[in-house]
Protein backbone atom coordinates (compact mmCIF):
# COMPACT_ATOMS: atom_id res chain seq x y z
CA UNK A 1 0.00 0.00 0.00
CA UNK A 2 2.83 2.36 0.96
CA UNK A 3 4.66 1.77 -2.31
CA UNK A 4 1.48 2.47 -4.29
CA UNK A 5 0.82 5.74 -2.43
CA UNK A 6 4.36 7.06 -2.76
CA UNK A 7 4.56 10.18 -4.94
CA UNK A 8 6.97 9.86 -7.87
CA UNK A 9 8.82 12.50 -9.86
CA UNK A 10 6.94 11.46 -13.01
CA UNK A 11 3.63 12.13 -11.22
CA UNK A 12 4.70 15.69 -10.35
CA UNK A 13 5.97 16.28 -13.90
CA UNK A 14 2.73 15.02 -15.48
CA UNK A 15 0.52 17.20 -13.27
CA UNK A 16 2.56 20.33 -14.08
CA UNK A 17 3.15 19.57 -17.74
CA UNK A 18 6.93 19.73 -17.43
CA UNK A 19 9.69 17.18 -17.98
CA UNK A 20 10.88 14.80 -15.27
CA UNK A 21 14.34 16.33 -15.74
CA UNK A 22 12.96 19.74 -14.72
CA UNK A 23 11.41 18.33 -11.54
CA UNK A 24 14.58 16.39 -10.73
CA UNK A 25 16.75 19.48 -11.24
CA UNK A 26 14.58 21.54 -8.89
CA UNK A 27 14.80 18.83 -6.23
CA UNK A 28 18.59 18.72 -6.58
CA UNK A 29 19.00 22.49 -6.58
CA UNK A 30 20.12 22.72 -10.20
CA UNK A 31 17.91 25.66 -11.14
CA UNK A 32 20.19 28.03 -13.08
CA UNK A 33 18.55 27.19 -16.43
CA UNK A 34 14.98 27.03 -15.08
CA UNK A 35 12.74 30.09 -14.79
CA UNK A 36 11.88 31.33 -11.29
CA UNK A 37 8.18 30.81 -12.08
CA UNK A 38 8.71 27.15 -12.99
CA UNK A 39 10.87 26.56 -9.94
CA UNK A 40 8.15 28.04 -7.74
CA UNK A 41 5.45 25.90 -9.40
CA UNK A 42 7.46 22.71 -8.95
CA UNK A 43 8.32 23.47 -5.34
CA UNK A 44 4.70 24.28 -4.56
CA UNK A 45 3.49 21.02 -6.11
CA UNK A 46 6.18 19.01 -4.31
CA UNK A 47 5.03 20.47 -1.00
CA UNK A 48 1.36 19.99 -1.85
CA UNK A 49 1.84 16.31 -2.73
CA UNK A 50 4.16 15.65 0.24
CA UNK A 51 7.00 14.43 -1.95
CA UNK A 52 9.89 13.03 0.13
CA UNK A 53 13.13 12.90 -1.85
CA UNK A 54 15.79 10.21 -1.57
CA UNK A 55 18.23 12.28 0.48
CA UNK A 56 21.25 10.13 -0.36
CA UNK A 57 20.62 10.55 -4.08
CA UNK A 58 19.89 14.25 -3.66
CA UNK A 59 23.09 14.95 -1.77
CA UNK A 60 25.27 12.84 -4.03
CA UNK A 61 23.92 14.62 -7.11
CA UNK A 62 24.89 18.04 -5.80
CA UNK A 63 28.29 19.63 -6.19
CA UNK A 64 28.18 20.53 -2.50
CA UNK A 65 26.85 17.50 -0.62
CA UNK A 66 27.09 19.23 2.78
CA UNK A 67 28.38 15.94 4.19
CA UNK A 68 31.35 15.90 6.58
CA UNK A 69 32.77 12.50 7.44
CA UNK A 70 34.40 11.55 10.72
CA UNK A 71 36.65 8.48 10.69
CA UNK A 72 37.68 7.00 14.05
CA UNK A 73 40.27 4.31 14.65
CA UNK A 74 38.60 1.25 16.12
CA UNK A 75 41.61 0.36 18.24
CA UNK A 76 41.76 -2.94 20.11
CA UNK A 77 41.94 -1.10 23.43
CA UNK A 78 38.29 -0.10 23.05
CA UNK A 79 37.36 -3.81 23.08
CA UNK A 80 34.41 -3.30 20.72
CA UNK A 81 33.03 -0.31 22.65
CA UNK A 82 34.56 2.55 20.69
CA UNK A 83 31.49 4.79 20.69
CA UNK A 84 31.06 4.60 24.47
CA UNK A 85 34.61 5.67 25.25
CA UNK A 86 34.27 8.98 27.16
CA UNK A 87 36.73 10.92 24.98
CA UNK A 88 35.34 9.59 21.69
CA UNK A 89 31.69 10.11 22.63
CA UNK A 90 32.38 13.65 23.90
CA UNK A 91 34.32 14.50 20.73
CA UNK A 92 31.52 13.21 18.51
CA UNK A 93 28.92 15.12 20.51
CA UNK A 94 30.86 18.38 20.09
CA UNK A 95 31.45 17.73 16.38
CA UNK A 96 27.80 16.85 15.83
CA UNK A 97 26.67 20.12 17.41
CA UNK A 98 29.11 22.21 15.40
CA UNK A 99 28.50 20.45 12.09
CA UNK A 100 24.74 20.78 12.46
CA UNK A 101 25.07 24.43 13.48
CA UNK A 102 26.85 25.07 10.18
CA UNK A 103 24.13 23.28 8.19
CA UNK A 104 26.22 20.24 7.32
CA UNK A 105 25.45 16.55 7.71
CA UNK A 106 27.61 14.23 9.82
CA UNK A 107 28.59 10.69 8.80
CA UNK A 108 30.68 8.47 11.07
CA UNK A 109 32.86 5.47 10.24
CA UNK A 110 34.86 3.16 12.48
CA UNK A 111 38.01 1.91 10.77
CA UNK A 112 41.08 -0.21 11.51
CA UNK A 113 43.12 1.19 8.61
CA UNK A 114 43.34 4.92 7.93
CA UNK A 115 43.16 4.27 4.17
CA UNK A 116 39.54 3.14 4.61
CA UNK A 117 38.78 6.86 4.74
CA UNK A 118 39.49 7.15 1.01
CA UNK A 119 36.61 4.90 -0.05
CA UNK A 120 34.32 6.36 2.63
CA UNK A 121 34.90 9.91 1.36
CA UNK A 122 34.46 9.07 -2.32
CA UNK A 123 31.32 6.97 -1.85
CA UNK A 124 29.45 9.89 -0.30
CA UNK A 125 30.93 12.80 -2.25
CA UNK A 126 32.00 14.40 1.02
CA UNK A 127 33.00 18.03 1.40
CA UNK A 128 35.53 17.29 4.09
CA UNK A 129 36.77 14.63 6.47
CA UNK A 130 37.95 14.61 10.09
CA UNK A 131 40.24 11.84 11.39
CA UNK A 132 40.34 10.82 15.06
CA UNK A 133 42.65 8.60 17.11
CA UNK A 134 45.06 7.42 14.40
CA UNK A 135 48.10 9.07 16.06
CA UNK A 136 51.14 8.44 13.83
CA UNK A 137 49.51 6.78 10.82
CA UNK A 138 50.01 7.56 7.13
CA UNK A 139 48.27 10.92 6.90
CA UNK A 140 50.31 12.18 3.96
CA UNK A 141 49.59 9.00 1.99
CA UNK A 142 45.87 9.52 2.62
CA UNK A 143 46.20 13.18 1.68
CA UNK A 144 47.62 12.21 -1.70
CA UNK A 145 44.70 9.86 -2.33
CA UNK A 146 41.78 12.17 -1.53
CA UNK A 147 40.98 15.62 -2.88
CA UNK A 148 38.82 17.12 -0.16
CA UNK A 149 39.72 19.11 2.98
CA UNK A 150 41.30 16.95 5.67
CA UNK A 151 41.45 17.80 9.38
CA UNK A 152 43.21 15.58 11.92
CA UNK A 153 42.74 15.34 15.67
CA UNK A 154 46.00 14.63 17.51
CA UNK A 155 48.15 13.55 14.60
CA UNK A 156 51.84 12.92 15.23
CA UNK A 157 53.47 13.34 11.85
CA UNK A 158 55.48 15.79 9.76
CA UNK A 159 52.89 17.97 8.07
CA UNK A 160 54.00 18.36 4.46
CA UNK A 161 50.95 20.40 3.50
CA UNK A 162 47.22 20.34 2.74
CA UNK A 163 46.36 18.90 6.18
CA UNK A 164 45.18 20.76 9.26
CA UNK A 165 46.26 19.10 12.50
CA UNK A 166 44.56 20.11 15.75
CA UNK A 167 46.54 18.85 18.72
CA UNK A 168 46.06 19.57 22.37
CA UNK A 169 49.01 20.60 24.51
CA UNK A 170 49.58 17.15 25.98
CA UNK A 171 52.99 18.02 27.38
CA UNK A 172 51.67 21.05 29.22
CA UNK A 173 48.76 19.00 30.56
CA UNK A 174 51.21 16.48 32.01
CA UNK A 175 53.35 19.34 33.30
CA UNK A 176 50.37 20.81 35.16
CA UNK A 177 49.69 17.46 36.81
CA UNK A 178 53.36 17.23 37.83
CA UNK A 179 53.31 20.74 39.28
CA UNK A 180 50.12 19.92 41.16
CA UNK A 181 51.63 16.77 42.66
CA UNK A 182 54.80 18.65 43.54
CA UNK A 183 52.85 21.42 45.29
CA UNK A 184 51.19 18.73 47.43
CA UNK A 185 54.55 17.26 48.43
CA UNK A 186 54.52 14.15 46.23
CA UNK A 187 57.83 12.74 45.08
CA UNK A 188 57.05 9.04 44.66
CA UNK A 189 54.98 9.36 41.49
CA UNK A 190 53.91 6.80 38.91
CA UNK A 191 52.51 7.27 35.39
CA UNK A 192 50.34 4.51 33.88
CA UNK A 193 49.51 4.08 30.19
CA UNK A 194 48.97 1.30 27.66
CA UNK A 195 51.73 2.69 25.42
CA UNK A 196 54.72 5.00 25.44
CA UNK A 197 54.23 6.87 22.17
CA UNK A 198 52.50 9.96 20.74
CA UNK A 199 50.35 11.90 23.20
CA UNK A 200 50.87 9.46 26.07
CA UNK A 201 54.62 9.94 25.87
CA UNK A 202 54.14 13.72 25.75
CA UNK A 203 51.94 13.58 28.85
CA UNK A 204 54.49 11.46 30.72
CA UNK A 205 57.41 13.71 29.81
CA UNK A 206 55.39 16.77 30.82
CA UNK A 207 54.65 15.10 34.16
CA UNK A 208 58.38 14.66 34.79
CA UNK A 209 59.06 18.30 33.90
CA UNK A 210 56.38 19.52 36.30
CA UNK A 211 57.64 17.30 39.11
CA UNK A 212 61.24 18.30 38.59
CA UNK A 213 62.22 14.62 38.72
CA UNK A 214 61.77 11.40 36.75
CA UNK A 215 58.50 9.69 37.56
CA UNK A 216 58.26 5.94 37.17
CA UNK A 217 56.34 4.57 34.19
CA UNK A 218 54.17 1.45 34.16
CA UNK A 219 52.82 0.11 30.86
CA UNK A 220 49.49 -1.60 31.45
CA UNK A 221 47.61 -4.14 29.29
CA UNK A 222 44.97 -2.86 26.87
CA UNK A 223 42.30 -5.38 27.89
CA UNK A 224 40.35 -4.62 31.05
CA UNK A 225 40.33 -8.15 32.45
CA UNK A 226 44.09 -8.38 31.94
CA UNK A 227 44.60 -5.04 33.71
CA UNK A 228 42.86 -6.25 36.86
CA UNK A 229 45.14 -9.28 37.10
CA UNK A 230 48.08 -7.04 36.24
CA UNK A 231 47.30 -4.62 39.08
CA UNK A 232 46.64 -7.40 41.53
CA UNK A 233 50.03 -8.93 40.82
CA UNK A 234 51.68 -5.54 41.45
CA UNK A 235 49.71 -4.36 44.46
CA UNK A 236 52.75 -4.18 46.71
CA UNK A 237 54.54 -2.10 44.05
CA UNK A 238 51.59 0.30 43.74
CA UNK A 239 51.58 0.83 47.50
CA UNK A 240 55.05 2.38 47.27
CA UNK A 241 53.74 5.44 45.40
CA UNK A 242 52.00 8.45 46.89
CA UNK A 243 50.53 9.67 43.58
CA UNK A 244 49.56 8.18 40.21
CA UNK A 245 48.91 9.97 36.92
CA UNK A 246 46.84 7.89 34.50
CA UNK A 247 46.97 9.28 30.95
CA UNK A 248 43.19 8.95 30.50
CA UNK A 249 40.18 9.31 32.79
CA UNK A 250 38.88 5.75 32.28
CA UNK A 251 42.25 4.32 33.33
CA UNK A 252 42.38 6.65 36.33
CA UNK A 253 38.84 5.78 37.46
CA UNK A 254 39.46 2.06 36.97
CA UNK A 255 42.71 2.13 38.94
CA UNK A 256 41.07 4.15 41.71
CA UNK A 257 38.30 1.58 42.00
CA UNK A 258 40.83 -1.26 42.16
CA UNK A 259 42.90 0.47 44.86
CA UNK A 260 39.84 1.23 46.96
CA UNK A 261 38.65 -2.37 46.71
CA UNK A 262 42.14 -3.40 47.92
CA UNK A 263 41.87 -1.24 51.04
CA UNK A 264 43.96 1.66 49.74
CA UNK A 265 42.33 5.03 50.42
CA UNK A 266 42.16 7.78 47.80
CA UNK A 267 43.55 10.39 48.37
CA UNK A 268 44.64 9.61 51.96
CA UNK A 269 47.01 6.83 50.93
CA UNK A 270 47.50 7.64 47.27
CA UNK A 271 46.46 10.54 45.00
CA UNK A 272 45.19 9.92 41.48
CA UNK A 273 44.81 12.23 38.46
CA UNK A 274 43.54 11.59 34.95
CA UNK A 275 43.36 13.37 31.60
CA UNK A 276 40.49 14.78 29.45
CA UNK A 277 38.10 15.83 32.25
CA UNK A 278 35.35 13.61 30.88
CA UNK A 279 32.00 13.03 32.58
CA UNK A 280 33.43 10.06 34.49
CA UNK A 281 35.43 12.49 36.66
CA UNK A 282 32.24 13.66 38.36
CA UNK A 283 30.68 10.20 38.51
CA UNK A 284 33.30 8.53 40.69
CA UNK A 285 34.01 8.96 44.40
CA UNK A 286 36.12 10.84 45.21
CA UNK A 287 35.70 13.14 42.21
CA UNK A 288 38.67 12.80 39.89
CA UNK A 289 41.31 15.47 39.35
CA UNK A 290 41.90 15.75 35.60
CA UNK A 291 43.26 17.85 32.77
CA UNK A 292 40.48 19.58 30.84
CA UNK A 293 40.55 20.09 27.11
CA UNK A 294 37.97 22.19 25.31
CA UNK A 295 36.23 19.79 22.94
CA UNK A 296 33.74 22.39 21.74
CA UNK A 297 36.60 24.69 20.71
CA UNK A 298 38.30 21.87 18.81
CA UNK A 299 35.06 21.12 16.97
CA UNK A 300 34.62 24.80 16.02
CA UNK A 301 38.18 24.94 14.74
CA UNK A 302 37.75 21.70 12.77
CA UNK A 303 34.71 22.98 10.86
CA UNK A 304 36.26 26.42 10.38
CA UNK A 305 39.43 24.86 8.95
CA UNK A 306 37.48 22.57 6.62
CA UNK A 307 35.70 25.61 5.20
CA UNK A 308 38.94 27.50 4.71
CA UNK A 309 40.62 24.54 3.03
CA UNK A 310 37.73 24.34 0.60
CA UNK A 311 38.28 27.99 -0.32
CA UNK A 312 42.08 27.68 -0.31
CA UNK A 313 43.04 24.14 -1.44
CA UNK A 314 46.73 24.62 -0.57
CA UNK A 315 46.05 25.84 2.96
CA UNK A 316 47.37 23.89 5.96
CA UNK A 317 47.91 24.63 9.63
CA UNK A 318 49.09 22.99 12.84
CA UNK A 319 47.18 24.15 15.91
CA UNK A 320 48.10 23.49 19.54
CA UNK A 321 45.15 24.06 21.86
CA UNK A 322 45.64 24.85 25.55
CA UNK A 323 44.52 22.70 28.48
CA UNK A 324 44.14 23.31 32.20
CA UNK A 325 44.10 21.21 35.33
CA UNK A 326 40.86 20.82 37.30
CA UNK A 327 41.80 19.76 40.87
CA UNK A 328 39.22 17.65 42.69
CA UNK A 329 39.05 15.36 45.71
CA UNK A 330 41.13 12.49 44.31
CA UNK A 331 44.39 14.36 44.98
CA UNK A 332 45.64 15.50 48.39
CA UNK A 333 48.77 16.13 50.42
CA UNK A 334 51.51 13.55 50.74
CA UNK A 335 50.96 12.12 54.23
CA UNK A 336 53.56 9.36 54.44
Amino acid sequence: MWAEDKVRIIDIATELGVSTATVSNVIHGKTKKISDRTVARVQEKLEERGYIPNMAATLLARNDSRIIGVVIKDHEKYEGHLMTDPFISASLNDLSDEIEKNNYFLMIKKAHDIMEAEKFASMWNMEGIIILSFCADEYQKLRDRIHIPLVVYDGYFKNEGRICNIQIDDRDGGRQVGQHFRSLGHRRVLCVSDNRTCMDLERYEGLCEGLGLRADFLQIPMRREERERFYRGRLSQLRRYSAVFAVSDPYAAELMQFLQSSGIRVPDDISIAGFDDSAVCRQVTPALTSVRQDGAYRARMAVRLLKRMKQEPGFFQNILTPVHLVPRDSTGWECR
